[in-house]
C-alpha cells in the first residue's frame, strides 16, 4: 500500500508530507483548495506527463516521492520480474525530480525510464479520475474490462491469437507485393539483376571500407606528414651541434671519461648509452617510414576511385544496417534482392504457396477466435450477473445488464469480437447501449461497481478515487459510501470527495486547504483528529454558517458510519 506522499515545489504546494494508512483515506476541502494537485502529483510520480509551468519556483528542483509497503508476495515477485529490488521489509520508493524542464526517475535508488516505470506502477495503484467514467462509453474500453475479468481463462489464447495474427498479416503483406502484372514483374526482375550485377562487379571485401578510408587519409595527408617527419629528423639526428643526437653523443663521451675516475658514474654512462641507441633507432625508423611513404599516381588514383565506388554503393544499398561493417550490409542487400528474384521468377508458384499459407492461418485464427468468443461469452454472463448485483447495492433497484456480442468482418490481434454494454435502469425499459441510457452520476456508480468487482481479482493494493461522487446525493451517496467502505476492507482506498456521507466513513480524514503566507498562496494538507473531522463534516453539511445543530448532525453521521 501507499504509506507516504512527499511533494515539494509543485504548483501551489511548497511542501506537503502525507502519511497514509490502510483502509479508507478520505481527502476533503473547499473547491480550488488544491485537491486535484495532490492526485496530479501522484500521477506525475507514477510516470505521467509533467505539465508546463507546474514547478512552483523554477530556480529550485521539484520533487514527488511515493513510498509503498509491499506485503503481497505475488506482487513482490511481479516487481522483481520488472527488475525492481524489493528488500525483506517490502519497501518501495519511487521518486521523480524535475528541474530545468527535465525529470529524473528513480525506483529504490535505481534510474528508470517513464515506460518502464508505468509497467511497475500499474501493478501498484489503480486511479479513477473525475472523468474516467466517460471512457466506459467506449466499446474498446468495455472489451478491456471483460478481458480483465476473464484474464485467468483467456491470457494464453489471446497470446496465441496475437502471434498467429502477426503471421497472417505478414503473409497478406507479402502476397500484396506479388500482385503485379507480367510487364511490371519483368521490370522488377531487370532492376534486381542490375543491382545484383553492380554489387558483384565491385568485388567487395569485408572490412575494406575502413582500410580504404585509412589509405586515402594517409595519401591525402602524405605531404604534410613528410614535412613534419623531416622536421622531426632534423631535430633528432641532423648533423650539427644543435641536434639531439649530437648532444647526447657528446654527453656520453664526457660522462664516460669522467667515470674512469669514479665508478659511481657507470649508471649514468649506461643511461646515456641507451639514449644514444634510442636516438639512432628512431633516426632509422624515420628514414624507413619516409622511404615507404611514397605513393605513385596510379596507386593514389586507385584508392580515390575505390573510395568513391564504395561510398556510392553504400548510399544506394546500405539501407538495411544489420551489421557494423558497411560491406556486409551491402552484401546483405544483394542477398535480399537474390531472394526477391527467386520469388519473382516463380511468382505463380509462390502466390499459390502464400494463398495456401494464408488459408491455413485464417483457419487457425478462426478456430482460436471462436474459442476466445465462447470464453468471453461465458465470462460475460458471469460479469453481467455480478454487475447487476453490485448495482443493486448502489441504488439501481431494478437494473438489468447484458453484454451484446458482434463479429467483425475480419481478424484483429484481439480476435473477432465487438461487444457493447447494454443496460436498463428502470422497470419496463428495453436494454439499450450504455451511452444512450446512463447519466454522469449513473456512469460514476457503474464504474465504481466495476472497480469493486475487478478489485477482488487482482493484487493491486491501492485504489484512488478522485471525486467519484459526481452527480449523486442523498440515499445514493450513502450507498456509494458504504461500497467504498467495503472495498477498503480488502484494499487501501484513497478518495477525494465533496460528499459528507462518504467523508463520514473515513478511517483517516485529511483536510486540503489554501492559505496565504508572506503574500504567497500555498496548499497544505492536515490530518484531522475526530473533533476536527466532525467540524469538517459540519462545514460540508452546513454551508455558510455552521451551527451546533449541524455539528450534532455531523457527529451522528460519524457514529452511524462506525468511525
Amino acid at each position: 500500500m501507499l504509506v507516504n506522499v512527499n511533494v515539494k515545489n509543485l504548483a501551489l504546494i511548497n511542501k506537503v508530507d502525507i502519511f497514509l494508512k490502510d483502509g479508507l483515506n478520505i481527502m476533503t476541502g473547499e473547491t480550488g483548495a488544491g485537491k486535484s494537485i495532490i492526485i496530479g502529483s501522484i500521477l506525475i510520480a507514477l510516470g505521467g506527463r509533467v505539465p508546463k509551468d507546474i514547478v512552483r519556483d523554477e530556480s529550485k528542483e521539484a520533487l514527488i516521492e511515493l513510498e509503498f509497503d509491499i506485503k503481497n508476495e505475488n506482487l513482490r515477485k511481479q516487481l522483481r520480474e520488472q527488475n525492481v529490488d524489493i528488500d525483506d521489509e517490502g519497501t518501495l520508493i519511487i521518486s521523480r525530480k524535475i528541474i530545468n524542464g527535465r525529470s529524473n526517475i528513480k525506483v529504490n535508488g535505481e534510474n528508470f525510464t517513464t515506460a518502464n516505470l508505468k509497467k511497475i506502477t500499474e501493478l501498484l495503484i489503480d486511479i479513477h479520475g473525475q472523468h474516467d467514467h466517460q471512457s466506459l462509453l467506449k466499446t474498446t474500453k468495455q472489451l478491456d474490462i471483460l478481458d480483465d475479468f476473464a484474464s485467468e481463462n483467456i491470457g494464453d489464447i489471446k497470446d496465441r491469437i496475437r502471434k498467429e495474427y502477426k503471421v497472417y498479416n505478414q503473409l497478406q503483406q507479402e502476397l500484396s507485393e506479388f500482385d503485379i502484372d507480367d510487364d511490371k514483374r519483368k521490370r522488377e526482375l531487370d532492376f534486381c539483376h542490375y543491382e545484383i550485377d553492380e554489387i558483384e562487379k565491385a568485388n567487395l571485401k569485408e572490412g575494406e571500407v575502413a582500410e580504404i578510408e585509412l589509405m586515402y587519409k594517409k595519401i591525402s595527408s602524405s605531404k604534410n606528414i613528410l614535412e613534419k617527419m623531416n622536421e622531426v629528423y632534423g631535430i633528432i639526428g641532423e648533423d650539427g651541434y644543435n641536434s639531439v643526437s649530437q648532444k647526447i653523443g657528446e654527453a656520453y663521451k664526457l660522462a664516460l671519461s669522467a667515470s674512469e675516475n669514479d665508478e659511481e658514474l657507470n649508471g649514468i654512462v649506461d643511461s646515456l648509452a641507451d639514449l644514444e641507441s634510442i636516438c639512432n633507432d628512431t633516426k632509422r625508423a624515420i628514414n624507413d617510414y619516409v622511404e615507404d611513404m611514397s605513393f605513385d599516381d596510379e596507386q593514389a588514383k586507385y584508392v580515390e576511385e575505390r573510395l568513391d565506388l564504395l561510398n556510392r554503393l553504400r548510399q544506394k544499398y546500405e539501407n538495411k544496417k544489420k551489421y557494423d561493417d558497411p560491406v556486409k550490409n551491402i552484401l546483405y542487400y544483394k542477398e535480399c534482392q537474390e531472394e526477391k528474384v527467386k520469388k519473382l521468377e516463380n511468382l505463380d508458384v509462390r502466390k499459390k504457396e502464400l494463398a495456401d499459407k494464408i488459408e491455413n492461418s485464417r483457419t487457425s485464427l478462426d478456430k482460436l477466435s471462436e474459442k476466445l468468443t465462447n470464453i468471453r461469452k461465458k465470462s460475460g454472463k458471469e460479469l453481467s450477473g455480478k454487475i447487476v448485483e453490485v448495482l443493486f447495492g448502489l441504488n439501481f433497484l431494478d437494473a438489468r445488464f447484458d453484454i451484446e456480442f458482434k463479429k467483425k468482418a475480419d481478424f484483429s490481434p484481439n480476435g473477432t469480437d465487438e461487444i457493447e454494454f447494454m443496460i436498463s435502469t428502470n422497470p419496463g425499459e428495453e436494454l439499450k447501449p450504455l451511452e444512450k441510457i446512463a447519466s454522469g452520476g449513473e456512469l460514476s456508480r457503474i464504474m465504481l461497481g466495476i472497480k469493486t468487482i475487478m478489485a477482488s481479482k487482482d493484487d493491486i493494493e491501492t485504489l484512488i478515487f478522485d471525486e467519484i461522487d459526481t452527480g449523486i446525493s442523498g440515499r445514493t451517496a450513502q450507498m456509494v459510501a458504504q461500497r467504498l467502505k467495503e472495498i477498503s476492507s480488502a484494499h487501501q482506498v484513497i478518495c477525494i470527495t465533496h460528499l459528507p456521507q462518504i467523508a463520514a466513513m473515513a478511517d483517516e480524514h485529511f483536510l486540503i486547504e489554501k492559505s496565504v503566507v508572506d503574500n504567497v498562496t500555498q496548499t497544505n494538507i492536515i490530518r484531522l483528529d475526530e473533533n476536527q473531522s466532525v467540524n469538517e463534516l459540519a462545514r460540508m453539511l452546513g454551508g455558510a454558517e455552521i451551527t451546533e445543530a449541524v455539528r450534532e448532525n455531523a457527529r451522528e453521521m460519524k457514529k452511524l458510519a462506525g468511525c
